[in-house]
């Protein structure tokens, strides 16, 4: 019996294998993205030296590997992952990370970790929507790089005000003190895990509070950077 092929969940052309979800075309165009600085992952000059803004106040985490900005396609993707519960979504946008994540490896000398962390909803939200889309993102990130990762290593203490419905001051102010963590991560590098990073507030915040529970480095590794 003849089975029918995946479609590229981009381009709706077949795929040699269906699992992976984005055919090599499509994954290749993400390659061609605006030139970031490897630090905050804005707009830049260069890919390997930060850029003015991280030299005079560098965020708290090394390095940050995004697939894109946050622009269709891909936000149509992230949409579909977080909003309409189309969990099958999750392999092929973290195969996507992956490739950016080898591809910062390869051209940027991005040091390997040995721990992912996501970004924790609080428990009420994470009920109302079913999954951590960033969790879902994590299991075969872990897999493919073979590193840790614990789903409870974070916990969000109180639940926050949607970040994308506030200004950036008021994002920094509605994250101080929301999460706790509940693993030793002293001497360990780590990245943290999330879909969309927009101003950058949530992520400073998680990665302040591992620095200063002893761990090694951070890196920031998500689908969009928004640029």
């Amino acid at each position: 019996m003849l089975t029918v092929p995946g479609l590229c969940w981009l381009c709706r052309m077949p795929l040699t294998i269906s699992h992976w979800g984005v055919c090599s075309v499509c994954t290749r165009s993400f390659q061609t993205r605006t030139p970031c600085c490897p630090q905050c992952g804005l707009p830049a000059t260069s890919v390997h030296i930060p850029c003015g803004r991280c030299l005079q106040k560098p965020p708290p985490w090394d390095a940050l590997v995004a697939v894109d900005d946050y622009v269709q396609p891909l936000s149509g993707l992230i949409h579909k992952l977080k909003f309409s519960r189309q969990t099958q979504l999750a392999g092929p946008l973290a195969r996507l990370l992956v490739l950016a994540v080898l591809h910062a490896r390869r051209t940027r000398n991005l040091p390997a970790v040995d721990l992912l962390i996501s970004v924790p909803l609080h428990h009420r939200r994470h009920w109302r929507r079913g999954y951590n889309q960033s969790e879902v993102l994590c299991h075969p990130l872990a897999h493919w790089l073979r590193c840790s990762y614990h789903p409870v290593a974070l916990k969000r203490t109180h639940a926050t005000a949607i970040q994308h419905q506030l200004s950036a001051r008021l994002r920094k102010r509605n994250l101080k003190n929301a999460f706790r963590l509940e693993l030793s991560v002293k001497g360990r590098h780590i990245a943290i895990v999330d879909d969309v990073v927009t101003t950058g507030s949530t992520v400073a915040e998680l990665s302040r509070l591992l620095l200063q529970s002893g761990a090694a480095t951070v890196q920031v590794w998500c689908l969009c950077r928004t640029l």
